[in-house]
């Protein structure tokens, strides 16, 4: 069994991260990593030592370029079943699978805009 269809979600949604379709025949599937999971990973390979959390619009993108790592990703967490995904078929990608797939995620078209004054941490 293999996902098809697989595409980012690149529409208006309520959910806070990045949000991926995909079909099992004529299943549909639906799969989440929340922005926070995104941050980590892309943090994990930045090492710029401050945070700062990706928007919409860098998530999709990273999802875009990374679709490829993602399917692996989410198709392991989908063959495992109802017994590894409560939420079957809907699956929520946490940064543990995410660790355990060794999938490196490539942020070359990564933009990072500068933050306006307000949004930075007074020490």
């Amino acid at each position: 069994m293999s996902l098809t269809q697989f595409r980012v979600d690149d529409g208006l949604h309520a959910m806070d991260g990045l949000r991926l379709f995909a079909r099992d025949g004529t299943e549909p599937i639906e799969a989440f990593i929340g922005r926070k999971v995104m941050d980590v990973w892309a943090e994990s390979i930045e090492h710029l030592g401050g945070r700062q959390s990706l928007f919409r619009s860098q998530y999709n993108a990273l999802g875009k370029l990374n679709l490829a790592a993602l399917e692996r990703i989410v198709s392991v967490k989908y063959q495992r079943g109802a017994a590894a995904n409560r939420q079957h078929p809907f699956v929520e990608v946490l940064f543990s699978d995410i660790t355990e797939s060794g999938e490196v995620l490539n942020l070359t078209e990564l933009v990072r805009e500068p933050l306006p004054p307000a949004f930075h941490r007074l020490t």
